[in-house]
């Protein structure tokens, strides 16, 4: 029945975003039954998508199938979009309005923000591409990246436009090497309108349909936890669950709510739960329901630093994790309440903490004011801080291994410079990004120092010893933001003969290779073998996401 599958805010924008994400669903679904045959011994779902219900199929169908002579699509094959070797890594897309950064817009391969005037009528779509979270210890060929604007698009050119950007992937994204295989290292290489001038090769009428960027209010990342109105006259209660785990007593209140109510259940991209489709007079029943297992959280009450908080599942059941995550994500926020409380800070300040147990980051923790991301057995993670409050600028790593021993010892003195620096109600990822990180090392030093010395009364840990650290740090000024050194790595023969020949020449080594590097750039053998393209693209490197990095 229709009514079951109401979903929270019926008003159409959201009505709409949810068309959008459905219709995308399907026309880039794969039309093969690999995945069934790998992975199911070749049975089929047991029921159809409740969304196919929802939309046009022969539409979808149609658009799909759709060549507009430019590329998008294979006309033979069980693959129009994908061909025979799909895509050469996962593809996310996200839709959502202006404001609404529920979902983390800015960490999917494509972005979709639904624009309609105050009446309510359609306007078009600003696309965003690009982005991605994870990455490679050691490898600084791979890194997070926030996804840039790409443009506006008017309603009819929306699926051409998407069907363009997979295509352009397809074509072109790394399929030698997986690490660098997604969407965000080929916009990375070709700077953002290297990549829209890709895109639009393969659009309809040479992309003239996307338009520049239409401006939007700033984001704001909203958890959706507790009770609202759907705009319809019914409720949805958006319920916590601690990193999306559900078990014992809660599992056994939400199988009584579901067999009662009749609710549709939304799991959110942070891991809660939204509760829809209850009648106000279910309301009372519903907490009735929690209060009796002892599951009801009020959500006024709960601690802001838990209700911000992200762990992916990680050890035991991650292959990919080199630590825990889920299982400590608890006494870490514990341990870090209490560090606050420590440094004078009260419960009613918090921010996005967030944890993962490699350096994949399935929980978004490049997006984060304080981040752990696993990085060696024993516990040791990398600390990543400077990210926004609504996951609009990326974090940077602060420390690459730290033990658990030093937790403390690390977040006490970046607590203590927060609460006598910050600006008024600044947060704490935003405070972390002014200052930059030199002057945050300098402080923790020196207020670390202070404290082996005994110059800091145990009751008293924020008076004048971390005001002098200040001090002493503000007077060498704010450090620059820090530039990624670029690496490259070479065969162990070749960085032998190197080191030989820089010896032997009595210079550095890094002196020797930029010489020999430069000379061979500009010589005519190199244009002879790579082709002009080499030289010139040497000084402009595509790179548009500089400045998220400290």
């Amino acid at each position: 029945m229709f009514w079951r599958r109401r979903q929270p805010f019926q008003s159409p924008p959201y009505k709409h975003v949810r068309h959008i994400a459905k219709m995308l669903a399907e026309v880039f679904a794969p039309q093969t039954g690999a995945l069934c045959e790998v992975w199911l011994d070749g049975e089929k779902a047991a029921t159809v998508e409740y969304w196919k219900k929802d939309i046009d199929m022969d539409e979808v169908k149609r658009i799909r199938e759709h060549d507009n002579g430019h590329g998008q699509v294979f006309k033979t094959g069980e693959e129009p979009i994908y061909g025979e070797t799909y895509l050469p890594r996962k593809f996310k897309m996200g839709v959502t309005v202006p404001g609404d950064n529920s979902i983390d817009i800015f960490t999917h391969d494509i972005g979709i923000v639904v624009l309609m005037d105050e009446n309510y009528v359609l306007q078009g779509y600003n696309i965003l591409v690009g982005g991605g979270m994870g990455r490679t210890h050691n490898k600084e060929i791979t890194f997070p990246r926030l996804a840039d604007p790409l443009g506006f698009l008017e309603p009819e050119s929306l699926f051409d436009a998407v069907k363009a950007i997979v295509a352009a992937q397809r074509d072109h994204g790394d399929r030698e090497v997986r690490a660098t295989a997604r969407m965000k290292y080929l916009v990375q290489k070709l700077g953002i309108d290297g990549f829209r001038d890709l895109v639009r090769s393969y659009m309809t009428d040479g992309g003239i349909a996307l338009q520049p960027w239409r401006p939007m209010p700033d984001w704001e990342y909203r958890d959706y936890l507790g009770w609202h109105e759907d705009g319809h006259g019914t409720l949805f209660y958006g319920l916590l669950i601690d990193n999306g785990r559900v078990r014992g007593p809660l599992k056994k209140a939400l199988r009584q709510i579901v067999d009662e109510l009749s609710p549709f259940l939304v799991v959110t991209p942070h891991q809660n739960l939204l509760l829809t489709n209850i009648q106000p007079e279910q309301r009372r029943v519903v907490e009735e329901i929690f209060e009796r297992y002892g599951v009801y959280r009020d959500v006024d009450r709960i601690d802001q630093l838990v209700r911000k908080a992200m762990a992916c599942p990680a050890l035991p059941l991650c292959p990919l994790a080199i630590t825990e995550a889920e299982r400590v994500m608890p006494e870490h926020l514990e341990r870090v309440r209490a560090i606050l409380g420590k440094a004078g800070i009260p419960p009613s300040e918090s921010f996005v903490m967030r944890m993962t147990g490699c350096p994949n980051g399935c929980s978004r923790p490049y997006m984060a004011e304080l981040a752990l991301v696993g990085s060696g057995p024993n516990g040791v993670y990398q600390l990543w801080l400077g990210g926004s409050p609504h996951q609009t600028r990326l974090a940077w790593t602060y420390a690459d291994r730290l033990p658990p021993a030093e937790l403390d010892r690390t977040l006490e003195p970046l607590f203590v410079f927060w609460k006598q620096e910050r600006k008024p109600s600044e947060s704490f990822g935003d405070f972390c990004d002014r200052m930059g990180k030199s002057t945050l090392e300098q402080f923790v030093a020196q207020y670390n120092e202070g404290n082996a010395n005994g110059q800091i009364a145990a009751e008293h840990p924020t008076n004048a010893h971390a005001a002098d650290a200040f001090e002493k740090a503000k007077t060498r000024g704010r450090a620059e933001k820090i530039p990624i050194r670029p690496r490259v790595s070479l065969r162990p023969a070749v960085h032998a003969r190197l080191r030989a020949m820089a010896a032997r020449a009595g210079v550095p080594l890094k002196v020797l290779v930029d010489e020999i590097l430069n000379n061979f750039i500009n010589s005519p053998e190199s244009e002879s073998i790579f082709g002009s393209s080499i030289r010139d693209g040497i000084g402009t490197g595509g790179a548009t996401n500089d400045k998220q990095y400290p």
